[in-house]
């Protein structure tokens, strides 16, 4: 079983799963933390707006007045300065980090991240035990098809024993040939249960490696150990409370209704809370690509985000997730129903299995004293052909039953231990 568990790809794809939502999970706590980003620009830019500074015009008289009064021409005349909007040859090079400081959609994201981890590990203990269960079941469908492999081979030594029988009792004249062609005839009936047989068997060989991801012809131990026990089971109840506590199925939705109940808080929180964020700048900002202290700068500004009105979003939104709680509710009532209709039906299940394996028990002792009987009779001419037949076939249907009924009750307690979850 342990190697199924293993090698199982349907497990494995399970697992992946469950790794995927722990990622996500990483992923969510990732938003708590600064967002650190390097940001550079330089452009060209040539017309557009402009802009005139009068500083010639204002200066100018003021710098002719100096000159005359010092009798010298040390305040020159200067130009009104005409600058464009569009700045040229201009970079900004700078570090910027966002930092949340207060935001309800990553902190209720988080949390709903966090239930979703346990339900994808529900999910997968889920799969867990059923898979184990099928191993177990196909395992003893393998059991029961060798087994019935070795009584036809039984049923064939008998038939092969008719068939001298007959064939002497022709030679000396104590039987028609007709016996020995009835004989022959229920050989090659045997022939066929025995190919149609070893076909089953082949088929719940495959099956079973198909479970384990094995090569399909690949051998098969077989435990001989292995045989049906009338054990004494708990009592309904007990039993419907197991399994209530103990099905993966349960816990799965129980993670569902607290996702849930984050995604209606993160609701809640994007209806009336705010977003807040710190931005910090550092860098270089000026007027050709260099870096030096002048160019040098830092900007810390905070950010407000309130959605207060967009047009009833927020509160659909709100009924939705808890809708969606409603219906989690819901099925978490039916489901718990269903696990208590499952034990039920498995618990009279195997009561019943039980019951039908004594009655083969019983029946295969009397199907073996009575053959012995008619074939002793018929050795000394004291019955029929068709007696010893009917006696035969009798005594390979109780064989059969036998075996049947034995992995039946295996396979019923299988499937009891896996309605609470207790393989």
């Amino acid at each position: 079983m342990q190697e199924g568990i293993k090698s199982n790809l349907q497990l494995q794809q399970e697992q992946l799963n469950f790794e995927r939502s722990a990622q996500n999970l990483q992923l969510a706590r990732a938003l708590f933390f600064p967002q650190v980003s390097a940001n550079a620009s330089y452009g060209f830019a040539h017309g557009g707006r402009k802009i005139v500074i009068p500083v010639g015009d204002l200066l100018n008289p003021v710098y002719s007045t100096l000159n005359a009064l010092t009798g010298s021409t040390s305040f020159p005349q200067i130009e009104n300065v005409n600058t464009q909007f569009l700045p040229n040859n201009f970079h900004d090079t700078k570090l910027r980090v966002i930092q949340p400081l207060f935001n309800p959609e990553i902190y209720f994201n988080y949390k709903a991240q966090k239930e979703l981890i346990s339900v994808q590990d529900a999910q997968k203990r889920a799969f867990e035990n059923e898979l184990k269960y099928n191993i177990i079941s196909a395992y003893y469908q393998y059991l029961e098809s060798e087994e019935s492999l070795i009584i036809y081979g039984k049923t064939k030594e008998l038939l092969t024993e008719l068939l001298k029988i007959n064939q002497k009792l022709v030679a000396n004249d104590k039987a028609t040939k007709d016996v020995v062609l009835n004989a022959s005839y229920e050989l090659d009936k045997i022939d066929f249960q025995l190919a149609q047989a070893r076909k089953n068997n082949q088929m719940a060989k495959s099956y079973f490696n198909f479970l384990l991801n094995r090569d399909l012809s690949a051998t098969v131990d077989r435990d001989t150990t292995v045989r049906a026990s009338l054990a004494q089971q708990s009592e309904i109840p007990v039993l419907t409370e197991t399994a209530l506590k103990q099905r993966q199925e349960i816990k799965q939705l129980q993670g569902v209704l607290q996702t849930n109940e984050q995604v209606i808080s993160l609701s809640k929180g994007n209806a009336y809370l705010p977003k807040i964020n710190a931005v910090a700048d550092l860098g270089y900002q000026g007027f050709k690509y260099k870096f030096d202290f002048p160019q040098q700068y830092w900007l810390v500004q905070f950010s407000l985000s309130w959605d207060l009105f967009k047009g009833g979003e927020k509160k659909v939104k709100m009924q939705q997730a808890r809708l969606d709680y409603q219906v989690t509710e819901n099925r978490m009532a039916q489901l718990k129903k269903q696990i208590e209709l499952q034990v039920i039906q498995s618990y009279y299940d195997l009561e019943a299995t039980e019951q039908s394996y004594v009655a083969a028990q019983g029946g295969i002792r009397n199907a073996e004293k009575s053959f012995q009987i008619i074939r002793t009779k018929y050795v000394e001419g004291q019955a029929l052909m068709i007696e010893y037949l009917d006696a035969q076939n009798k005594l390979t249907t109780a064989r059969l039953a036998e075996t049947i009924g034995a992995y039946e009750v295996l396979r019923s307690e299988a499937a009891l231990q896996r309605t609470i979850a207790n393989l």
